[in-house]
């Protein structure tokens, strides 16, 4: 761009570099001439002279020597676009990697109504607080920022800065910073970091009273809001495998989700889930960005280093809002001192985070565990299985792990719990015939026997839920075992996600959708949960709320089958038959499409396409959709064959049958004295 004149050849001590797009320079023109009115030394390039050696080494220098990037940011400014602005862009962006924060350093400006969300910017750009300055205007409070970085000798304002994005500032974004790096700070990146991290903590019981809302997380894809993440929230983000060998990845991930789950053990604490950390993992993704999608307050991360005998974990706590590390510390222990290590982790974290442990800590985050080495070890293996499967031989190698574990340590009750769900997931899923009755008998007995271990394993309640639900339909005890689990696990997304969809089946809507809720702000990066708000949401008969939420498992992922079949469902409940076309035709193979379009081209009066898909239904699963062909029936008119259908549903324990007290398909039905003595018979809870 070349230099304006007359300037000096070299940058004063203290200026700030101003960068922006040509379509920009009217409004960059008054953001410089007001700095430069205030006394603050300005770069600003005007000439046409732009390109060449010469103009690129005295761009970086330039932006290597300046104490403030100023990037004006506004709908011409897409980083992806050719222009010498985004060079400037990314020069800056490395010289933050040579920086332990860039707080100081990185100052963006909007100059229109460009949202903060769809802003084509670098990631690094996100993490800092933005100001608004309409078309270039600047105001008193932007032009005191500019000097309080410049010159940190300056005193603090009065408003801490913490809250620099509450109602009296709508305009800026919370700074976010968590630098990997330990190089030493600059000055003005000390004093800023200091204050933000001094009115954090002076206004952090007044900021969590008035901002404190884990039970409703930001939708996916939604533009964002101000950072202001629950109290004692934390996220753990994958461990690295230093081991120097990939097929020990495993370790450290199983490392990773066992640590995570140690502190969810902790009531104080909200952690994340295991599915929303580890979409992270392999990405090169700042800490801020991830603390922000989380809406976590604190991120831990770390190593494992793991030998044949020994086991070396370092670990460093961040603080997301200050961008300070709490805690950090390096542990070398043999490897059947693991469980141990966990919780003295667990407790440490806590104790950084100022949490008030009640009780005794270690003995619930060692419940159910394992001190020898080898069986620890299959269970991890079993739990990496578990996590991946998608086929029934994924399901049968977790089995075998788990079985592996068992063997190894006969009393190891996390390794039957899970067993258990693994088992109850192959019968529900893969098994045939008479094995189906087989599997889940063996969940049943591996659930019981993790209880009888360990009592108060939340796990294993939620095990045996599971299978009296699926494998016997005793749903009044299926009831009790969801509500032991979730009252020894408040802090456990699945166990609140697999708890609620059973409550909203079973008639409790607002328990249910409370507890899923939950769940999605514990998890939110998972399609699951997202997903089963929407079913939950259905069966309250809260339509328009559902389809939102399966858009949002859609958002996350297109192919999910279940949220693109319930939000047809939805629309056809809602009489927009078209929607409901439009949900289920993309993937006519899914059975749960296949329902919904025999019911919705009826409603088309496309009678033959209608009939067409229920032929097709019968075809491929011939009894095993009894409990679907009567819900087509049903919304059809003809409730004779509806209720045959169900009577058939119920002699061979259709899994579909757990929905009949809330399915509002079977409305045509309900004052059938056939349908409820079917009701009557499966005894749900009241």
């Amino acid at each position: 761009m070349g230099e304006e004149s007359p300037k000096p050849a070299r940058t004063p001590t203290g200026a700030v570099f101003l960068s922006y797009a040509s379509q920009d320079a009217e409004a960059a023109q008054r953001v410089c001439a007001a700095l430069r009115s205030a006394g603050v030394e300005v770069w600003f390039d005007q000439s046409e002279l732009r390109g060449g050696d010469v103009w690129d080494r005295q761009i970086r220098k330039r932006i290597h020597d300046c104490a403030l990037f100023i990037p004006v940011i506004s709908v011409h400014s897409d980083a992806r676009r050719e222009g010498y602005f985004r060079r400037e862009w990314k020069l800056a962006v490395d010289r933050t990697a040579d920086m332990a924060e860039d707080v100081a350093f990185l100052l963006p400006v909007v100059i229109d109504s460009t949202p903060d969300a769809t802003a084509r910017v670098p990631d690094r750009f996100r993490d800092v607080q933005w100001s608004r300055l309409p078309d270039g205007q600047t105001s008193p409070a932007f032009i005191e920022r500019v000097h309080r970085l410049l010159s940190p000798e300056v005193s603090p304002p009065t408003q801490p800065p913490a809250r620099a994005a509450s109602a009296a500032a709508p305009g800026l974004r919370e700074p976010v910073r968590a630098s990997r790096r330990s190089k030493p700070f600059l000055l003005a990146a000390v004093a800023l970091v200091v204050l933000v991290a001094l009115a954090y903590f002076v206004a952090n019981k007044f900021w969590i009273a008035k901002h404190a809302t884990p039970e409703t997380p930001a939708r996916p894809g939604a533009a964002p809001t101000a950072f202001n993440p629950p109290p004692h929230s934390i996220a753990v983000l994958p461990f690295v495998n230093m081991s120097g060998d990939k097929d020990q990845e495993y370790f450290s991930d199983g490392l990773t989700e066992e640590l995570l789950n140690s502190l969810a053990e902790i009531n104080e604490l909200q952690v994340a889930a295991r599915t929303s950390a580890f979409s992270f993992k392999g990405k090169d993704t700042d800490i801020g960005t991830i603390a922000r999608k989380l809406n976590v307050g604190a991120v831990l991360e770390g190593s494992v280093r793991r030998s044949e005998h020994t086991i070396r974990i370092t670990a460093q706590l961040i603080n997301a809002v200050t961008g300070f590390h709490l805690w950090s510390k390096t542990y070398d222990r043999d490897l059947g001192d693991v469980l141990k290590l966990q919780a003295e982790i667990a407790s440490a974290v806590a104790n950084a985070l100022k949490v008030t442990l009640l009780g005794d800590v270690a003995a619930r985050i060692e419940l159910g565990g394992t001190h020898d080495p080898a069986a620890f070890d299959a269970y991890l293996r079993a739990s990496k299985a578990w996590n991946a499967a998608h086929d029934a031989k994924d399901f049968q190698n977790a089995i075998a792990e788990y079985t592996e574990a068992i063997r190894l340590d006969p009393s190891y009750a996390l390794a039957f719990s899970g067993r258990s769900m693994a088992l109850n997931g192959y019968a529900s899923e893969f098994a045939a015939g008479a094995a189906i009755r087989e599997y889940f008998d063996k969940a049943r007995t591996d659930a019981r026997q993790a209880i009888a271990l360990a009592p108060e394993l939340a796990e294993g309640h939620l095990a045996l839920g599971e299978s009296f639900e699926t494998g016997v339909f005793d749903f009044m005890r299926a009831h009790e075992e969801y509500e032991r689990a979730l009252a020894l696990a408040p802090g456990n997304a699945l166990v609140s996600r697999l708890y609620g969809r059973f409550a909203a089946l079973t008639g409790r809507s607002e328990a249910g959708i409370t507890a899923v809720r939950r769940a999605v702000a514990l998890d939110p990066l998972n399609r699951d949960t997202h997903s089963t708000l929407g079913v939950t949401l259905y069966y309250a008969r809260r339509y328009d709320d559902a389809i939102a939420a399966f858009q949002d498992a859609l958002a996350l992922d297109p192919g999910d089958r279940r949220a693109s079949s319930f939000r047809g469902f939805a629309s056809y409940q809602r009489g927009n038959f078209q929607g409901a076309r439009a949900s289920c035709e993309p993937d006519p193979d899914y059975w749960g499409n296949q329902t919904c379009l025999a019911m919705t081209y009826e409603k088309l009066a496309r009678h033959a396409d209608a009939e067409a898909v229920l032929v097709k239904m019968v075809a491929a699963n011939a009894d095993d959709a009894a409990y679907q062909y009567a819900e087509i029936y049903a919304q059809w008119g003809d409730a004779s064959t509806a209720l045959k259908w169900l009577e058939t549903a119920l002699r061979l324990r259709d899994p579909g049958l757990a929905q009949l007290k809330s399915d509002s398909l079977l409305d045509p039905l309900r004052k059938e004295p056939r349908f409820q003595a079917i009701e009557r018979e499966l005894k749900f809870p009241s």
